[in-house]
């Protein structure tokens, strides 16, 4: 049996989320400026190169793989990836197959994916308000998404929304976004706005509205209690006692959550980004391309840049200013 990724704190690494593309079919204020240049197509894995990588990694004990992009239902025959996936699933040695989405193409696409054995998806919405989501999305359609959780859940889809919490725009929607879940049995994860990447005209310290502030509000609603759950990642969360929802809050700028991650990001160009808030990356293409018969050098690559994960980030608005600031916009990393 291959040895399990260990990082140098002790963490074992079992979720791997992997952007497929850089490219939506959204313009999210937040994540892109209007006028993106994406890369070229063929500095993109194959959906073949994919499957090896992340057989690599259940190879080495990661039992988790959320697919993201960019938005990864635009990416071209897919779902042959999710496909392939699968037999992972079904050996027993990847635990669950998921995908982060903004919903566009969930009508399109939810009964395949629930065909692969994708089973629980997170849906980015971030109004409920149509005007509001053109505005913010640049090129979306609320209806479309909407459409789309409908057909996600009417194949048995368990699915979470995420909502990136926005001062002045979204503030007002904390209860009816709250409400709205709750009908549709679906729960919510709010999401402070994380200072990445170039957005043009938009300024991060005008959209931060920090989560403790919306956590005061709902307790204003509602009883919260506070769940010991954790999954290793950033989320921390509360049930609504009145609705029995399960609400989480990642607060990346005012709670460092590192202290239990659990996870890696592959980037569509195979990047390895050990931690969301550094830069630093290893190149695991030039392994996975020189030598196409041989994984050991790719998994060589791979335990390398395990024992460069950092034991947390350095995201921070504190002095008004953005300190731990990245370059890179959050579609080429992967959500």
């Amino acid at each position: 049996m291959t040895e399990k990724l260990i990082d140098p704190f002790a963490r074992p690494i079992s979720y791997l989320r992997v952007s497929v593309t850089d490219r939506c079919d959204f313009r999210c204020v937040y994540c892109m400026s209007e006028n993106m240049t994406f890369l070229p197509k063929k500095e993109l894995l194959t959906l073949e190169e994919l499957d090896r990588l992340c057989t690599a990694f259940v190879d080495m004990g990661v039992e988790k793989l959320r697919i993201t992009g960019g938005e990864p239902l635009v990416r071209r025959e897919i779902m042959t990836f999710f496909r392939a996936m699968t037999r992972h699933l079904d050996s027993g040695a990847l635990r669950e197959l998921t995908l982060t989405t903004n919903g566009s193409q969930l009508e399109r696409y939810a009964q395949d994916l629930w065909d692969a054995g994708v089973r629980r998806i997170n849906i980015s919405l971030d109004t409920l308000d149509e005007a509001k989501f053109s505005d913010i999305t640049r090129w979306g359609r609320l209806a479309q998404v909407l459409k789309g959780i409908d057909a996600a859940q009417a194949v048995g889809m368990r699915v979470k929304i995420n909502v990136v919490a926005l001062k002045g725009f979204n503030e007002d929607e904390l209860l009816p976004i709250t409400e709205w879940c709750a009908e549709r049995d679906m729960d919510v994860t709010w999401i402070e706005v994380m200072p990445m990447g170039d957005i043009g005209n938009e300024n991060r310290l005008d959209q931060y509205w920090p989560l403790k502030d919306l956590r005061a509000r709902l307790a204003e609603h509602y009883t919260l209690t506070d769940l010991p759950e954790s999954t290793g990642g950033p989320a921390r969360y509360v049930r609504l006692e009145e609705t029995g929802q399960k609400i989480g809050f990642i607060t990346p700028l005012t709670h460092n959550f590192c202290e239990s991650c659990n996870r890696v990001r592959l980037t569509c160009t195979g990047e390895l980004f050990m931690c969301l808030g550094q830069e630093d990356n290893a190149d695991l293409r030039a392994a996975l391309r020189n030598h196409p018969e041989d994984n050991a050098p790719l998994e060589d690559a791979i335990r390398a840049a395990i024992l460069r994960k950092p034991k947390g980030h350095d995201f921070d608005y504190s002095r008004q200013r953005l300190d731990g600031q990245m370059t890179r916009h959050m579609s080429h990393t992967g959500g």
